[in-house]
């Protein structure tokens, strides 16, 4: 799979191609399995803000959107995750599927898989360990992409998917490395990346085109993420996260991790990473007065789409792309 920066068709041309509803079709599909199954495991599905006071602080260079809200300064969602840990004080394990806005640098173009506007299935659970994310994440895909093969077999067909590249993830478990062990691997390839960052782009493009099935990058260093993701009680330096890689050099589907609960750690990491606590006022009120701790995740969408399918750019699997940089409609 060749990664190069191909434009979309016009909207009309792209929203008539059959290519655009086969993606589209296979990502209902995708999304009424998922949702059918969360259900099963008792996850009760609740509709998130798309504006607040402050969002996820964003990690890459991407930058938050401002918006007038009756003369104050809102930002529209880059993720839900502050909103998913107090919406536990209602349910004991939730998820939602929420649009996310994010100014992707506009190099990411180029990449194949970002795109600025973008969906996002998000999971918490309640009192759950790094584990139970892991293992939510893994049944819910493997549920996804049998139900895809079992219902919509022609359009596979028409995509030029063979479903034989599901084979391993369909009848093996996930893998599993740590960040420093991909971080050997990738240094052992040739590739310099750094110890104490996330995997680049690069990076995840490499180790991707590696394996058979989809991998979990588990304890990436501390700095790396944001002030949520939960330190090790263990591990100095550490933190209790995860990202999950697909295969076939599609990288990354799936961040998440357990979260931080308790206020003096919360307010410390957030100071270590540069975030002005005074910004997260009603979170930290809640915070303070006390909320369960929790693991979870976010899962892209028109990610998970474009794999699926086997498309080359990820604005395929949207029917409205917005490319990082680009003004579309």
């Amino acid at each position: 799979m060749v990664e190069t920066s191909r434009q979309p068709a016009p909207l009309r041309e792209h929203l008539e191609s059959l290519e655009t509803r086969s993606a589209l079709l296979i990502q209902h599909h995708v999304l009424a399995a998922m949702r059918q199954r969360l259900s099963t495991m008792g996850f009760v599905e609740m509709l998130p803000p798309i504006i607040g006071p402050v969002t996820d602080p964003g990690v890459r260079g991407s930058k938050q959107v401002d918006i007038d809200y009756y003369g104050h300064r809102y930002k529209l969602m880059t993720s839900a995750i502050l909103y998913k840990q107090a919406s536990l004080l209602a349910f004991d394990k939730i998820f939602c599927v929420a649009p996310n806005v994010r100014l992707e640098p506009p190099q990411t173009a180029s990449t194949g898989r970002h795109l600025t506007e973008f969906h996002q299935l998000d999971v918490e659970i309640a009192d759950g360990s790094r584990d139970d994310a892991m293992n939510v994440a893994e049944d819910v895909i493997v549920h996804a992409v049998r139900h895809v093969i079992s219902e919509l077999p022609d359009q596979l067909e028409a995509l030029g998917r063979d479903s034989g590249a599901f084979t391993e993830l369909l009848h093996q478990p996930f893998d599993r490395i740590t960040h420093s062990r991909a971080v050997q691997n990738l240094t052992d390839l040739g590739h310099p990346q750094s110890p104490d960052a996330e995997i680049d782009w690069t990076g995840e493009k490499i180790l991707s085109s590696k394996v058979a099935r989809p991998v979990f990058i588990t304890d990436y260093p501390k700095g790396s993420r944001g002030f949520y993701d939960r330190e090790s009680r263990d591990t100095a330096d550490v933190l209790r996260n995860f990202d999950l890689i697909a295969p076939e050099g599609y990288g990354e589907l799936i961040s998440g991790s357990e979260r931080e609960f308790e206020y003096a750690r919360i307010v410390t990491r957030m100071r270590e990473t540069g975030e002005n606590p005074a910004k997260y006022g009603w979170y930290l009120r809640m915070v303070k007065d006390g909320i369960r701790g929790s693991a979870g995740f976010g899962l892209g969408v028109e990610r998970l789409i474009r794999y699926i399918a086997g498309l080359e750019y990820i604005w395929q699997a949207a029917a409205y792309p917005k490319l990082p940089g680009q003004v579309s409609p």
